[in-house]
């Protein structure tokens, strides 16, 4: 297992990226604009990270600026962890034979969404390319909130 980034909504980017790169001095080193899903994430290193995670794509601060949405109540700024795991499948029955419940399956064989007790997400990231897509995974549906 390896950890890749936290995600962090906010409200305002040019803001938040004035805090965390000219203040606090983190660097960006990615970025993706979403037309169709309307958001921008923007993904930040500590300078001392930023040759590795242009390698590895981690360890990062990923900052989610939805277009449409200004406020967020009840922690929802705080996004996720995510993990990447050797193998999905295998991660997520292990996850569930312990009796946690898989929020968003690895329906395509690359990604998943678990919770903890105190239901903070979890995301968990294929290593490499998507496995291919089988079941009992393929047919699951997602249970909750992820």
């Amino acid at each position: 297992m390896e950890y890749l980034h936290t995600m962090v909504r906010v409200s305002n980017l040019e803001q938040s990226l004035d805090f965390f790169c000219n203040k606090f001095g983190l660097v960006e080193v990615r970025r993706i604009e979403n037309e169709k899903g309307r958001f921008t994430l923007v993904f930040l290193a500590a300078p001392g990270d930023v040759e590795k995670s242009r390698d590895t794509r981690a360890p990062l601060l990923e900052l989610t600026y939805n277009w449409d949405e200004r406020e967020y109540a009840g922690g929802r700024n705080f996004g996720h962890l995510a993990y990447r795991v050797d193998d999905i499948y295998e991660t997520c029955q292990k996850l569930m034979d312990a009796g946690v419940t898989i929020n968003r399956p690895p329906r395509d064989g690359y990604m998943a969404f678990v919770k903890t007790p105190d239901n903070i997400s979890i995301e968990l990231l294929q290593r490499g390319d998507p496995k291919p897509v089988q079941e009992p995974w393929a047919s699951m549906a997602n249970t909750g909130t992820w």
